[in-house]
Parts: structure tokens; sequence; C-alpha cells
């Protein structure tokens, strides 16, 4: 029986949304840590990330994993550390700026990206209705470059980093946590290093503005682990045409918290554009599940005939 007839494993689905919704609600989390700035706020949140992967690493005797990494891995956990850290840095301002559509924009934009980079990277062959998505996608930020008078440039910096940080994900040769906590190491001293600036220069705010203030920067380690965990839980469990619909969630979510509680301005050539975005995704999506079809069927089929 196809999968798509199957009934999907509820735990695996509730993770999924779990993983999703969780990144969607990050405006309002974000929006909680002020005044604390968008470097600060990175800064913490690499910091304390890296404390709750580690504990875990430990508890499932995984922590000797870090020691015997080579230099080819190190290299390979740099640029991810980098391009995540550029993502979260350009995320976090765009949402204590006041630029949460923005966002939004970018993760909308992401899955085409990654078809990008498929091609440039993996030498992965565009099909049709993928040249149709990237082209209505690539009319879509033209439209709203025209809009804001300028590209959106954090839609696109998120975009293209997390793009960026799939590609090295898929080859470096880690498990997720391990290679999460590698990141982290990688980036502790850059954030160590800038919280104690903050702390000598009397600029930051994790101390005086309250036990509450400092116990809201120290959840962001708990913010960020907690959706990539139960994002790796349903990875293994729902098939990938059912994750690549869930992922909508999260843009979906930031989008109406810029409208609905932000009130940021969205006048109608922006509704074209998003308009052109999500069209370029529908033609995307029917794609890809079609094809995961296609693909199921003639194995069963070749399974049937043997």
């Amino acid at each position: 029986m196809s999968a798509f007839a199957r009934p999907l494993p509820a735990t695996g689905v509730l993770c999924g949304i779990g993983a999703y919704l969780s990144w969607g609600l990050f405006p309002a989390f974000f929006g909680l840590l002020a005044p604390a700035g968008a470097v600060e706020i990175l800064a913490h949140r690499v910091v304390w990330t890296l404390v709750l992967m580690l504990i875990l690493l430990a508890i499932l005797g995984r922590l000797s994993g870090l020691r015997h990494l080579g230099a080819r891995t190190w290299a390979l956990v740099a640029a991810a550390s980098t391009a995540i850290a550029v993502n979260w840095g350009v995320y976090i301002y765009a949402v204590v700026s006041g630029q949460v559509i923005q966002a939004a924009l970018g993760y909308f934009i992401n899955p085409l990206v990654s078809v990008v980079f498929g091609v440039l990277f993996f030498r992965e062959r565009l099909r049709p209705a993928q040249i149709v998505a990237l082209i209505a996608a690539a009319v879509a930020v033209v439209v709203i470059t025209v809009d804001y008078g300028r590209p959106p440039f954090l839609a696109l910096i998120l975009a293209f980093s997390f793009a960026s940080y799939g590609v090295i994900k898929k080859i470096v040769p880690l498990d997720p946590r391990t290679s999460l906590a590698g990141e982290g190491v990688v980036a502790m001293p850059f954030a160590v290093a800038y919280l104690v600036f903050l702390g000598v220069t009397g600029s930051g705010t994790f101390v005086g503005y309250g036990i509450g203030h400092s116990l809201l920067l120290m959840s962001a380690g708990l913010v960020t682990a907690v959706p990539l965990l139960l994002f790796g839980a349903a990875a293994h469990r729902v098939p990938l045409a059912t994750m690549g619909m869930l992922q909508y969630l999260t843009p979906s979510l930031q989008m109406a918290w810029g409208v609905l509680v932000l009130h940021e301005d969205m006048p109608a050539s922006r509704w074209i554009g998003f308009a052109l975005i999500w069209a370029a995704l529908v033609v995307f999506s029917t794609d890809a599940l079609i094809r995961v079809r296609r693909e199921r069927g003639l194995r069963m089929a070749a399974t049937s005939d043997e």
C-alpha cells in the first residue's frame, strides 16, 4: 500500500507539527527578550544551546564523538556554524526590529533556494515544474523589491544562509546532535567574548533587569534545542513529502504574527509578491508529491513482480 494511503504515525506527525509550530512562534519568544539587542540574544542562544547539547550528549554517552573529529569534519562543522549563526542573527534582528514579515518571506523562499543549491552543488536536474516555480519566485522577489524600494535583503540572507546550512549538513559525517554541539563549540569563544565585553562595558542586559529576564535569555538554549529534537524524531517517522508540507507552518505563523500582532505594513503590491511566492510553492510542492507517489508506485510494482 502506498505511504499516502497508510495512516501516518501519529507520534511522528505530532513531533513534526510541534517542531514547526515552535519555530513559527519564535517571534513571540524573541520579542520577550527586550531590551537585549540582537547580537546579545544570539550570543546567549549559542552559549545555552551548547550547554544543553553537551548535557544531552553526556547523558547519551556520546561526548567522546567530539574528541575524535578530523580536521575536514571540523572544517565542515565550522562552516555550518558560520551559516547557522548568520541565519540566527539575522532572524533575531528581523524580529527585534519589527520586520517579521520579511523574515517569513525568507523561509517561504528557502525551499526554492535549496533546489538551486541542489543543482549547483549536487548536479541535480531541474524538472519543468521546478523551473516554473523558480521563475515565479524570481518575479516575486522583483515585485517585492519594487515595493520596498530595495531588495528584501533580510529575507534573501535568511533563505541563502539556511540553504547553505542544509548543504553543509548534508555532507557533514555526524549525527544532528553531535553536529549541533560541534557548531556550538566553534561559536562559543566568539559568543563568550562578546558577552564578557558587554559585562565589562556595562551594556549587557543579563544582569540588572531581574531574574525573569536572565532566565528568559538562558531559556534560549532550550527553545532552540527542543524543536530540533522534535524535528529529528519526526524525520525518522514521517514521509519526506509530509515533512515538506508541514514546513510551511513556520513562515505562515511568522507572517500571521507580523500582520495581526505587530501590524506591519502590507500594501497591495507586497501581497502580490507573496501571492507569487505561494503560487511557486504550490507548483513546487505538487510536483514533489507527484514524484514521490510515482517513485513509490514503481518500487511497489518492482517488489510485487519479484
